[in-house]
């Protein structure tokens, strides 16, 4: 899978990603300061699943109506990097690409919830 790692959700998570054989554009080490919206288009234009604990993304995407490839949402009341790296393993033992492609997924340390999807 295509994945855009947000700045806030690190740079050990992205690598995780790597080591799992996805393609990953890490904002921590690429894009530091991005935006919310600017890093949105990014990851529409190339096709990738925008992985965040940042909620402004909730927010763009259903009070402003833009537009996505997915994003998968860490919910997590344990916010350090085992539990970052443990929840998206969890989604992506139990989901295949095409189920989240389009999705807004929130997902927290016991569960997995699909929010809604963009797909044109």
């Amino acid at each position: 899978m295509r994945f855009l790692v947000d700045e806030c959700t690190g740079p050990r998570v992205a690598e995780w990603l790597v080591s799992q054989g996805h393609d990953v554009f890490s904002v921590y080490d690429k894009s530091p300061g991005a935006t919310d919206e600017d890093l949105l288009k990014q990851a529409v234009a190339e096709d990738r699943i925008v992985a965040t604990n940042d909620r402004d993304f909730g927010e763009l995407i259903f009070k402003h109506g833009q537009s996505h490839k997915g994003v998968v949402f860490l919910r997590l009341r344990d916010e350090r990097t085992p539990s970052k790296i443990r929840a998206p393993a969890s989604l992506l033992l139990s989901h295949t690409e095409e189920q989240l492609v389009g999705q807004f997924v929130v997902v927290t340390e016991t569960q997995v919830r699909f929010a809604g999807s963009s797909l044109p």
